[in-house]
């Protein structure tokens, strides 16, 4: 079983002020930046989660271990076989926010509240997941875009892992005032 993070999560959470800033993500990846803006008028839970586990440096060095060519991009298991987590589940926050190229989703299991570190973001419209996973962001502009169809792009093996190591160099929280 792995660590679990929650309480390091809640403390880098607890630093933060949402009253007074706005937040993104930026994750330095193999092949390039992707900026994420957070929607947390949408999915608070989903965005605080993210953004404190950027914080205390959880995706450094992470995989991307599943990309579907026009369907998603899929990071953030610890394992880097889309079999762990941090140790914590989130409960779910479906919305009415359509999953479409850069969007930011969470992956879970068939259990809707089990939630924790993975993330996808969509090569496109994907209609089928609007509302049966949490929407929480999206790329924040044309360049970290192109970064995330580039890794969509990549060639897989047949578990639709790359076979060249997509990962996450190192990632931060950008903090900006209201």
């Amino acid at each position: 079983m792995s660590k679990n993070y929650r309480a390091d999560v809640d403390a880098a959470i607890a630093e933060m002020d949402f009253d007074k800033n706005n937040y993104q993500i930026e994750f330095d990846t193999t092949a390039g930046k992707i900026l994420l803006d957070m929607w947390l008028d949408v999915a608070p839970g989903h965005c605080k989660n993210i953004l404190g586990l950027t914080k205390i440096g959880f995706y450094d060095g992470i995989i991307a271990h599943r990309v579907i060519p026009d369907f998603v991009v899929q990071i953030g298991c610890p394992n880097g076989t889309g079999t762990g987590g941090p140790g914590y589940t989130i409960p779910q926050e479906f919305n009415d926010k359509p999953h479409e190229a850069g969007v930011l989703s969470m992956a879970r299991t068939s259990d809707p509240n089990s939630a924790g570190s993975q993330f996808f973001i969509c090569l496109g419209r994907v209609p089928h997941l609007d509302n049966q996973y949490t929407v929480f962001g999206k790329t924040a502009d044309q360049d970290s875009l192109d970064v995330v169809l580039k890794i969509g792009g990549v060639e897989t093996n047949s578990a639709d892992k790359p076979l060249e190591e997509v990962k996450i160099k190192s990632s931060r929280v950008i903090e900006t005032a209201k």
